[in-house]
C-alpha cells in the first residue's frame, strides 16, 4: 500500500498488544507504539475494516518505554511488551480485563491488580524453534517472523529458560559438523525440523526433543553421544517423527534416544510427569499463584464435590482433591486424559475420578450432586450447551480460570441471569506479551 501517515497519536493498546491509532475515522493497528506516543506510520494492508501499519519514526516517547533485552522482539511477534516497563504491562493487563468485563458482561465487581513476577524474564519452561539453512548453507534457528515462514535467527530468548540457548547453539554446530541436513519446506527434503526443549523448575531435569522427518537418521548415535557429552544437564532425549506437510510441530511417532523419555516437575507440592507432547503450564512460578488464588475461593471443608471441567492433565483438580470430598475430572483429549490418570497414581490421589468426554455432554448426563465447578476452557471459551446445563443444575459456586478476557466476559454475560461475580484476579502468566490469565469467582444468586 506504501502510504505514510505522519504525526499519528497512539490512543490505546489492543488485546493483541498493538498500538491503536485513530486517523480521522480510520483505525490503524501498529506494533511498537504505546499510548500517548506519536509516530510516522507506513500503512501495510487493510483487513476487516481496519488498517495495519509499521512505525517509521517515533516521537514523544512514553515514560513507560524501556530498552528491550531482545533486538528482534518487534519482528518475531512473540513479545509485544518488551519495550514497556513491567509495572506498565501489569497496569494494561488489569485494564484489559476490567474493560472486557465491563463492556461485555457489565460486571461491577472490582478487578484486583494483575499479579506479576519479581523477575519477569527467563520464565518459560518450554522452547520450540525451527531449524533451517540460510542462503550460504549455514544452519540457523530462531522464531518465525510474525505471519510468515521466515526464520528470525536468535542468540537467546529473553523469556525462555537460560539453559536452552547453549544447547540450541551446540545442536547447530553438531548439525554442521556432522553434515546432518535441516528440513527444507520448499523441497520437503532434509531431516531436522524443530528442536523442543523442556526444563524442570524444581528438579535438575531437562528434555530435548528432536522433531525429524524420519526415524533413526544417519549419524544419530554419534550426534546424541556428543550432545550429552557437551551438555550433561540433559537428562533425556526424544525423537519425534513428523513427515507431514503441516504447521503442527509434533508428529504421532516417538522414540526415546536417551534417558527415561520424560521429566518431572511440581506444582504446589504435587509431582507431575512431563512427556514431549504433554500440556504443562509454561510459567512454573506464576502457575502456583494462579492455582492458589483459584482454590482459595472454594473454602474447602472436605465435604465438597468438585467438577473440574476442561481438566487437561488434571493439575488443578488433583490439587483440589486434597481438601475436597471428591473431584470429577472431565477432559476430551485422550492423551491428556491418560496423563491425568497417571498423575493421580503418582501422587496417590484416590478421591478423583476421570472421564474422557466433552464437558457439555458429560454434565448434561451427570445426575449426581456438584457443589463447585472449576472450569479452565481454551481461548475460545465455553459454549452455551455447557453453561446452560450448569445453570439448570444450579451449581452454587463457579471458579472460572480464563486465558482470554473477551470470551470470559461473553460467558459471564450468559451466566449473569443466575450468577454474580464476587472476585476478579488477573494473573500475569506471560510477561512481555499481551496475554493475561484471569480468575473469576461466581456465586449462585439468592432466590427472591
Amino acid at each position: 500500500m506504501q502510504k505514510i501517515i505522519t504525526n499519528c497519536l497512539c490512543v490505546d493498546i489492543s488485546s493483541e498488544g498493538k498500538g491503536v491509532i485513530k486517523n480521522g475515522k480510520d483505525i490503524i493497528f501498529c506494533d511498537g507504539i504505546f499510548p500517548n506516543e506519536k509516530a510516522d506510520v507506513e500503512i501495510l494492508y487493510h483487513r476487516a475494516g481496519v488498517y495495519f501499519g509499521k512505525v517509521k519514526k517515533l516521537y514523544n516517547l512514553s515514560r513507560d518505554r524501556i530498552q528491550p533485552r531482545c533486538k528482534i522482539c518487534t519482528s518475531c511477534g512473540g513479545c509485544q511488551y518488551q519495550q514497556l516497563d513491567y509495572k506498565a504491562q501489569l497496569k494494561y493487563k488489569t485494564k484489559r480485563v476490567k474493560e472486557a468485563l465491563t463492556r461485555i458482561a457489565h460486571v461491577k465487581q472490582e478487578v484486583l491488580p494483575c499479579l506479576g513476577m519479581g523477575n519477569p524474564y527467563n520464565y518459560r519452561n518450554k522452547i520450540q524453534v525451527p531449524f533451517n539453512k540460510d542462503r550460504n548453507g549455514k544452519v540457523k534457528f530462531g522464531f518465525y517472523k510474525e505471519n510468515s515462514h521466515i526464520i528470525m535467527p536468535i542468540k537467546e530468548c529473553a523469556i525462555e529458560d537460560k539453559r536452552a540457548a547453549p544447547i540450541l547453539w551446540d545442536i547447530k554446530l553438531l548439525l554442521e559438523e556432522m553434515n546432518i541436513p535441516c528440513y527444507n519446506e520448499d523441497s520437503s527434503k532434509g531431516i531436522l525440523r524443530y528442536v523442543l526443549i523442556r526444563t524442570s523448575y524444581h528438579y535438575d531435569e531437562l528434555m530435548v526433543v528432536l522433531v525429524t522427518t524420519q526415524m533413526n537418521f544417519p549419524g544419530q548415535r554419534n550426534f546424541i553421544n556428543e550432545l550429552v557429552n557437551r551438555h550433561p544437564e540433559i537428562t533425556t532425549i526424544v525423537e519425534n517423527v513428523n513427515s507431514r506437510h503441516t504447521n503442527v510441530i509434533l508428529g504421532n511417532q516417538e522414540k526415546v534416544l536417551y534417558g527415561p523419555g520424560h521429566i518431572k516437575d511440581d506444582i504446589l507440592g504435587l509431582s507431575f510427569e512431563i512427556s514431549a507432547a504433554s500440556f504443562f503450564q509454561v510459567n512454573p512460578v506464576q502457575v502456583e499463584k494462579l492455582y492458589a488464588s483459584a482454590l482459595n475461593l472454594i473454602d474447602f471443608n472436605k465435604k465438597e464435590v468438585v467438577l473440574d471441567a476442561y481438566s487437561g492433565v488434571g493439575t488443578i483438580g488433583l490439587i483440589a482433591a486434597r481438601n475436597a470430598k471428591k473431584v470429577i475430572s472431565v477432559e476430551i483429549n485422550k492423551s491428556a486424559h491418560k496423563n491425568a490418570i497417571e498423575n493421580a497414581k503418582r501422587n496417590n490421589v484416590d478421591n478423583i475420578e476421570f472421564h474422557c468426554a466433552d464437558a457439555g455432554e458429560f454434565i448434561s448426563k451427570y445426575d449426581g450432586d456438584i457443589d463447585v465447578l472449576i472450569m479452565d476452557p481454551p481461548r475460545s471459551g465455553s459454549d452455551e450447551t455447557f453453561l446452560s446445563t450448569v445453570m439448570n443444575k444450579r451449581i452454587k459456586k463457579i471458579v472460572y480460570v480464563s486465558c482470554n478476557p473477551e470470551t470470559l466476559a461473553r460467558d459471564i454475560q450468559y451466566l449473569s441471569s443466575m450468577y454474580e461475580v464476587n472476585y476478579v484476579q488477573p494473573v500475569d502468566m506471560f510477561p512481555m506479551t499481551a496475554h493475561v490469565e484471569t480468575i473469576v469467582g461466581l456465586y449462585l444468586k439468592d432466590k427472591k
